[in-house]
């Protein structure tokens, strides 16, 4: 998994943001149940924060992405006026990611979309919240999980998908 400070080469750090930044969607696997015997690296469990210190990680690395290709935006803009979209939908992409909005929810025209389509963001890439539940919650009914409940509210916001699962159950099988 992706931990804070990611961007900056903590943990698996750089390397598995490139190998992230080769897949089609991501998945997000967020712990949406309490068990003292399992403990939190946060000490707690919030996926609302846990999907934020990943999105913020995602961002920084976007980020960087983005500054490199607006430096050559801007050389290759002195030579030919083509880049000048290109430049422009980079400036943007900048501004919303330094307000910590993902790129994927950005409003870009087809245009914009199509000067920048090379450019390789993981923010940009959609997402699934796959919400780990305990097995109780599947007996239970997750409609009852609080948690669950605040993941389905961030990716309604995002137009994303969730997916409950329960890694327990699926290692026992």
């Amino acid at each position: 998994g992706l931990v804070r400070g990611a961007s900056k080469g903590e943990g698996l750090g750089n390397k598995f943001l490139s190998h992230i930044r080769e897949v089609d969607a991501v998945i997000h696997v967020v712990r949406c149940f309490e068990n003292d015997d399992i403990i939190h690296v946060d000490g707690s469990v919030d996926p609302k924060r846990d999907i934020d210190t990943i999105n913020i990680e995602l961002i920084l690395s976007d980020l960087d992405i983005v500054e490199k290709r607006i430096e050559r935006a801007r050389k290759m803009l002195k030579g030919d006026k083509k880049y000048q979209l290109e430049l422009d939908t980079l400036l943007k992409i900048k501004e919303a990611l330094e307000a910590e909005t993902c790129a994927r929810l950005i409003d870009l025209t087809d245009e914009e979309k199509e000067a920048v389509k090379d450019v390789d963001l993981i923010t940009a890439k959609p997402v699934i919240y796959a919400t780990n539940v305990s097995e109780d919650d599947f007996i239970d009914g997750i409609d009852n999980n609080e948690l669950v409940k605040k993941v389905e509210e961030i990716a309604k916001a995002e137009e994303s998908l969730v997916l409950p699962i329960s890694a327990k159950i699926e290692s026992e099988i």
